[in-house]
């Protein structure tokens, strides 16, 4: 469980970051630029790790739902959404809104069992909980 909160802060952090220094990439050399040169490191740094740790075989692909296969479609619009965001409201709001509308978003995930996820019932301890974290990030963004 320690391992996955790891990354999980890891995340939280990296995703921070990436927004703002995409924003500021897009400023020079603009939005579809910046997307296409984002994608295209990440592929770089990603394939040579594949190979550097894992044997190439695509094969089991073969297995999947093909709608998983938009992760890197997903990508492109998450990109382009938060260096919008980010370039119109602000790192800290964009931020914000992105993490109210995840945690509602995977609350619905989770209490239908979308996507193979297991159901995970709203019980009024976690609706209260759902409810504490949203009014905390909206009273965070209050002047």
């Amino acid at each position: 469980m320690l391992y996955g909160m790891l990354f999980s802060v890891l995340a939280g952090i990296m995703v921070s970051m990436q927004g703002i220094f995409n924003a500021r990439l897009s400023d020079k050399i603009g939005f579809w630029h910046t997307n296409t040169f984002v994608h295209g490191s990440g592929f770089l740094v990603a394939f040579i790790i594949m190979l550097m740790f894992e044997n190439l075989n695509f094969s089991p692909i073969k297995e999947v739902q093909p709608y998983y296969l938009l992760g890197g479609v997903m990508g492109v619009v998450i990109i382009f959404s938060v260096i919008n965001g980010i370039s119109s409201i602000g790192a800290s709001y964009t931020i914000t809104l992105m993490i109210v509308t995840q945690i509602v978003f995977t609350a619905g995930i989770n209490y239908f069992g979308y996507f193979g996820e297991p159901i995970i019932l709203l019980s009024l301890r976690k609706a209260v909980g759902l409810v504490l974290m949203i009014s905390g990030l909206v009273m965070y963004q209050m002047n």
